[in-house]
């Protein structure tokens, strides 16, 4: 038997080779090398397969043959590329296909039918409508209808993972015809009340005794729907609110002491628990403008709200229904009653002992150190008015050093004021750092001003100006002199044009010596600008004139110079 199988296999082979190419001799090997060497370098023209396309020179001999099974005739590429009966084919998703009930609903019970409902579709275990006390299979009436079992499409990956494969968009049109409703019944309301709207402006109008004070109510609320809160960005196109975190005036809470070591600073949640300010003992933490998280959670109304939480608790663990978050408006009137109650007990009880022994014009007395006008604290001083035993009398503290006398000065710098200017009481030097010379440097033409003395105690009507009363009968002058000036502007106008136009000269001079000069604003130096005065009225008015408004979109199409 293997005899026969290897000779049947080499009459085949022998076969093969009478039908197949004729086997090349040596020389005609050598022409095909040398061929396909000129069609490699672009001698000669390229092969064509059956459909006329060039095949590519530089292709592999392995690649370009054909199997011997093809029976290709001529040079082709056919063998590689894909047949078309090896080709998959899928189903167009937008393909749809009946799903849902039938029609048919049976009779009598059928075999194999759903023994709940009737239905031929389904077992019972899948049954999906309620387990009925008697079954449609003991029963014999209402069958329910059979499910149509969809064909499924044949699809590929992606319509397999299609989420609206099968949809019917004829369905959505139904949404389309309800939209569509509610916009046209939105816009006769909005007609009808445009038309009650004017309707009603006619008649306020109409009418000729109107009240002056109901149009200010009108126009006070007119826009109190569409005003924010402090802090707070509301959008009504968006619907949406944005709360501003802080205020951007305010100094950060990283920024009020850079010391490392100061208080912590999260950024997370943009909380400092601890008081930055420590160092400043000599002031209260009410009165600096941050002390803390934990210094706002203990002031306002917190100890209240504590008070309250406490009271509740307490109140539970006696066996009261009370709490806090649930019922807020219970507990703070029991806590109140329970405070008046507690209150009437003490004075209750004071007032029952008061009866009982007497002595109630001792509770009225003021205190002992009013009495006798002396208290128990020994102070005993010398002819000088030193302290010799005894606590010193408490001095203001101050980060300043406070009389400290230097370069032989007997006074300190600022207790003498002449002319604008402030120096020392003794020599009357108004500069900080000269040396004192003695009463000799005195002038006796001067007549100078003395900073505020000590106050006489002969009389407490009689007494030197403070700097702050000083400061304030300055002010009221410039004030005087301010309405003065507007008086005179009212009065004659074109004296004030004259300076303003004085002042608009003074600036377009200035800008072209900048401009000739080639400087830049950007590169001044720092205090380069200080003045020992503030603007006048006219440079404020000139300034304003030389504004430039970016907001404003008529800007660019005006003249610099006005």
């Amino acid at each position: 038997q293997h005899y026969y199988i290897t000779n049947n296999l080499s009459h085949i082979m022998a076969e093969v080779r009478e039908d197949g190419p004729p086997k090349k001799s040596r020389e005609d090997y050598r022409k095909q090398k040398e061929l396909d060497e000129a069609r490699k370098s672009g001698l000669e023209p390229a092969e064509q397969d059956e459909f006329g396309v060039d095949i590519n020179p530089h292709i592999p001999q392995y690649i370009k043959d054909s199997p011997w099974y093809l029976e290709m005739d001529g040079p082709t590429l056919t063998h590689q590329r894909t047949q078309p009966e090896t080709v998959k084919t899928f189903d167009d998703v937008s393909r749809l296909y009946q799903k849902g009930l039938t029609n048919k609903v049976a009779t009598k019970f059928r075999k194999g039918a759903c023994t709940n409902c009737g239905a031929i579709t389904h077992k019972k275990i899948d049954c999906l409508e309620k387990p009925r006390k008697v079954g449609a299979r003991w029963s014999g009436k209402d069958y329910a209808p059979d499910e149509l079992i969809p064909v499924l499409p044949n699809l590929d990956f992606e319509g397999k993972r299609d989420r609206w494969i099968g949809y019917d968009t004829t369905t959505h049109d139904e949404l389309l015809d309800d939209f569509s409703k509610v916009e046209k019944v939105k816009q006769q309301l909005k007609a009808e009340s445009l038309n009650n709207n004017e309707r009603i402006r006619q008649q306020t109008e109409s009418k000729s005794d109107s009240d002056p004070e109901d149009e200010e109510d009108v126009d006070e609320y007119k826009y109190t729907e569409q005003a924010n809160m402090p802090g707070t960005k509301f959008d009504n196109k968006k619907r949406q609110t944005v709360r501003n975190l802080r205020i951007r005036e305010d100094t950060a809470k990283y920024l009020i002491n850079l010391d490392a070591n100061s208080a912590h600073y999260d950024p997370k949640s943009r909380s400092m628990r601890d008081n930055p300010l420590k160092d400043l003992a000599h002031k209260k933490p009410s009165e600096l403008s941050f002390a803390g998280e934990n210094f706002v959670r203990s002031t306002g109304q917190v100890k209240e709200i504590a008070k309250l939480q406490l009271f509740a608790w307490d109140a539970g663990e006696r066996g009261s229904n009370v709490h806090l978050q649930a019922e807020p408006t219970k507990a703070a009137l029991l806590h109140k009653e329970y405070s008046k109650r507690k209150d009437e007990f003490k004075s209750e009880v004071s007032n029952s002992i008061v009866d009982k022994y007497g002595g109630e014009e001792h509770l009225k007395a003021p205190p002992r150190e009013l009495l006798l006008a002396t208290t128990e604290e020994y102070v005993e001083y010398s002819r000088t008015g030193k302290i010799i035993k005894g606590q010193e009398r408490v001095v203001p503290k101050s980060k300043y050093q406070e009389d400290v006398y230097v370069n032989g000065h007997t006074s300190v710098y600022g207790s003498f004021f002449q002319s604008g200017k402030w120096g020392y009481k003794c020599c009357r030097a108004v500069q900080k750092q000269a040396y004192c010379v003695g009463a000799a440097s005195r002038s006796g033409a001067d007549t100078p001003q003395l900073a505020p003395a000590e106050p006489k105690p002969t009389s407490n009507v009689d007494r030197t100006r403070s700097l702050i009363e000083m400061h304030q009968e300055k002010m009221v002058d410039v004030r005087k002199q301010k309405k003065q000036k507007t008086l005179e502007d009212r009065e004659n106008p074109q004296a004030r044009e004259e300076r303003l136009k004085k002042v608009l000269e003074q600036l377009d001079s200035k800008e072209a010596a900048e401009l000739a000069e080639g400087l830049d604003e950007r590169k001044r130096k720092y205090n380069s600008m200080a003045v020992d005065k503030g603007p006048t009225e006219e440079e404020m008015e000139a300034w304003k004139l030389r504004k430039h408004m970016a907001s404003d979109p008529m800007s660019k199409f005006t003249d610099d110079k006005t």
